[in-house]
């Protein structure tokens, strides 16, 4: 709440806050610290089972939902598709797991004496933790229905559906008769259907925000590219990754812009990396857990200005959003397009101009939309850019000039502001956007 009032107090606009670490880290269903019984048949729970005591780390999240709410802030909580087993589980995380086995609802794997077992995590990450089959239908509605309070009652608006990459191997077996080497890749996919299932049938939006996916994803839900360093390589792969995503039908992408791990970012990668965010279907920005250290690692704008000593940071990056604000109506009635025809949001120039040789040599730019050329800025240091106009005529979104396409211009690119050109037929419906300076 900190945070968001520091939005409030700076007038930057935020539309949706993210909360990672909210749960027990066992169950990932209820809040840390909540005091409650647990459920012995491995059954959901309810809001009222729950005591959220006054010293405990969220002493009362429906409040908190509700303020956030008033503030036309959305909420999105954390998950991850596995059942906890290191350490060994307790309370309703061991009645969960007993529950999973006993009711058959798990993905699992070949014995060494040929008999099938539950699958029990092969990679890093939550090791040996038990899969639920979330491509059976039966599973995943046993599985979202343990986080049915969560949205039903206290009103989270969406899940990031992190991780899906667990299960590894051919051997696995799934409940309808697949094995690993058919199912494992559409695991992502059901992962983030079954939470968009469970949104919606609340009655609200299928709001997923996920890193997995394989062919079918494109259908469910948002994405963003995963884990990147604060480094301005990290910042170039992270295009090139968006564009692939788009390219593939994905039409909700983004990046935790300047990074997400390692140190702070300077606050020209900071702003760079904003400004391209503005002309990218999801502009968010996130941090690794800095497990309250001091001096912090967020990437708030606020502290990239104390750490870095800019005191430009936040009134540009105010600019910045202020720019994706009156942008966010030209995306939604581009998004329904792109849901229409299957044209991607965030359009890699090869997309629509397949014959000209020379996108190739300019592989970072791309149209948003219809009507939108953008072009970052992705390299340190520098004050002007060079883009490369594809064939038509367009406008400078910045100073209104014409250009003819076909050619590359170098144009001024200060840290406030992002190379951007306007299809010439486009000028008067999207010129509103822009702040011209002259």
């Amino acid at each position: 709440m900190r945070q968001m009032d520091l939005h409030r107090e700076t007038g930057i606009p935020v539309g949706s806050v993210v909360i990672e670490a909210w749960s027990d880290e066992a169950t990932f269903t209820a809040f840390r610290d909540a005091v409650y019984d647990p459920s012995p048949d491995g059954g959901p729970l309810r809001l009222n089972d729950f005591t959220f005591p006054e010293a405990g780390a969220w002493p009362d999240p429906k409040a908190m939902v509700d303020e956030l709410h008033g503030r036309d802030i959305r909420v999105v909580l954390w998950q991850i598709p596995l059942i906890k087993m290191r350490p060994h589980p307790h309370g309703q995380a061991r009645n969960d797991a007993q529950a999973a086995i006993r009711e058959g609802r798990l993905i699992r794997e070949e014995a060494p004496d040929g008999s099938l077992r539950p699958y029990r995590n092969r990679g890093w990450w939550f090791p040996l933790g038990l899969m639920p089959d979330l491509t059976d239908p039966e599973a995943a509605r046993w599985w979202t229905e343990k986080r049915r309070y969560l949205v039903d009652e206290l009103g989270i608006d969406g899940f990031k559906t992190d991780g899906g990459e667990h299960a590894w191997g051919e051997d696995l077996h799934y409940l309808n008769g697949m094995r690993g080497d058919e199912g494992n890749n559409l695991f992502p996919v059901a992962y983030a259907k079954a939470y968009g299932d469970l949104l919606e049938s609340a009655g609200k939006a299928p709001v997923t925000f996920s890193r997995a996916g394989f062919t079918g994803s494109q259908a469910h839900g948002a994405f963003w590219a995963g884990d990147e360093d604060s480094t301005w390589d990290a910042f170039r792969w992270s295009m090139f990754a968006g564009l692939s995503a788009a390219a593939s039908g994905v039409v909700y992408w983004g990046w935790d812009f300047a990074g997400f791990s390692g140190d702070v970012p300077t606050a020209e990668l900071y702003l760079r990396s904003a400004a391209a965010a503005v002309f990218v279907p999801i502009m968010q920005y996130h941090s690794e857990f800095n497990h309250h250290r001091t001096p912090s690692r967020d990437r708030t704008p606020w502290n990239i200005q104390e750490r870095s000593g800019d005191e430009t940071v936040i009134p540009i990056f105010r600019e910045l959003t202020e720019l994706r604000e009156r942008l966010i109506p030209y995306l939604s009635e581009q998004a329904r397009k792109t849901i229409a025809t299957g044209a991607p949001l965030m359009r890699p120039l090869y997309f629509d101009y397949p014959e000209d040789q020379e996108v190739w040599d300019h592989p970072l730019q791309w149209t948003l939309g219809d009507d939108l050329l953008v072009a970052p800025v992705t390299q340190e240091g520098t004050r002007s850019w060079t883009i490369y106009l594809p064939s038509g005529d367009w406008i400078d979104a910045w100073t209104g000039d014409s250009y003819a396409g076909k050619q590359t211009v170098d144009v001024p690119a200060p840290l406030n502001r992002i190379p951007v050109f306007v299809r010439a037929d486009a000028w008067d419906r999207v010129k509103g956007i822009f702040a011209i300076r002259r």
